[in-house]
């Protein structure tokens, strides 16, 4: 071989192994796909794309900000370690990618809490509220998701609305200092029987009576789909309350174009909105393996595209 052939075919092998190595999932450069420049923000979630990426949450977050993806949710954040928290919200600061929402509180899915208007319970969502905030101010989170929990079966609606606005005021006391906005979440009655909350009508009516920024709707398109059905005018009723959004089709709960939401609609109305937060992508993979994560990247091109 020649001495310039071999120089030349050494520096491109190198260079191929010292950008590949910069994350595990990396394929060859020669291989490597251009990001696509989304119009909105949909934001992964952990675990959506690990056979393409590989366990590592971090290189989870690199890969997600590699295809495009400008924002990042994670429901359980609050309970990981506060190192990985740190180093998660350093990924996303240096990739440009945003924070979504987590839970901010324990869930109460079998018996009521914030409807009862029992102040021990009150009293523990507030810590749970007060314990949310330092997570958000470490992961750069403006938004968290609350769910007012189980319904009092002996108490009158009109009294449990009273008691889940009042702990929601004096969240809102403890949120608006710090910029931090608790978005509600109604949930569908069939895979969540029993719960408090489970309409945007609901949910408009409850944030007009609390009154502050710091407390707004999260619009979970699949679980609405079941609940109410409706959704462009269900939205354009609420929108001025709604903060966040999440995505899942229906039935099955995965990704757009896998059942009968007509997301291509839905997507427009929204982008006509100029709405500027995150649409969380909480759903599964309609298809196991990495053919099944890229055919989740391909459907969120497709419906993008159709803005």
């Amino acid at each position: 071989m020649k001495r310039r052939s071999f120089i030349q075919k050494t520096a491109l092998t190198s260079g191929a192994i010292s950008l590949s190595g910069a994350y595990s999932y990396a394929q060859p450069l020669a291989k490597k796909e251009i990001a696509h420049s989304f119009n909105l923000k949909y934001a992964p979630h952990l675990g959506m794309f690990k056979n393409l990426a590989g366990e590592d949450p971090i290189d989870q977050l690199n890969f997600m900000a590699d295809q495009g993806f400008t924002a990042f949710e994670d429901n359980g954040m609050k309970d990981r370690e506060s190192s990985l928290q740190e180093k998660m919200s350093q990924t996303m600061q240096k990739r440009g990618m945003e924070m979504g929402v987590f839970v901010a509180h324990q869930i109460y899915w079998k018996e009521a809490n914030l409807a009862s208007g029992d102040n021990t319970k009150r009293m523990e969502f507030l810590e749970d509220i007060k314990a949310s905030i330092a997570v958000a101010q470490r992961v750069n989170a403006k938004w968290i998701t609350v769910v007012p929990g189980h319904v009092d079966l002996k108490l009158n609606m009109g009294y449990q609305t009273a008691n889940v606005v009042e702990s929601l005021k004096q969240a809102s006391a403890l949120l608006e200092t710090h910029d931090i906005t608790m978005v509600l979440e109604p949930l569908n009655f069939r895979n969540h029987p029993g719960l408090f909350l489970t309409e945007s009508p609901q949910a408009y009516e409850i944030c007009k009576a609390v009154d502050s920024p710091a407390c707004k709707i999260l619009f979970d398109i699949y679980h609405q789909q079941i609940q109410e059905g409706n959704l462009i005018p269900n939205m354009e009723a609420c929108w001025d309350e709604i903060a966040y959004i999440q995505i899942g089709d229906n039935p099955g709960r995965k990704e757009p174009t896998t059942g009968e939401i007509n997301y291509n609609n839905v997507f427009k109305f929204i982008h006509s909105k100029d709405f500027s937060g995150i649409l969380g992508m909480e759903h599964g993979n309609s298809r196991p393996d990495k053919e099944g994560e890229q055919a989740v990247i391909d459907a969120y091109k497709k419906v993008d595209d159709f803005l």
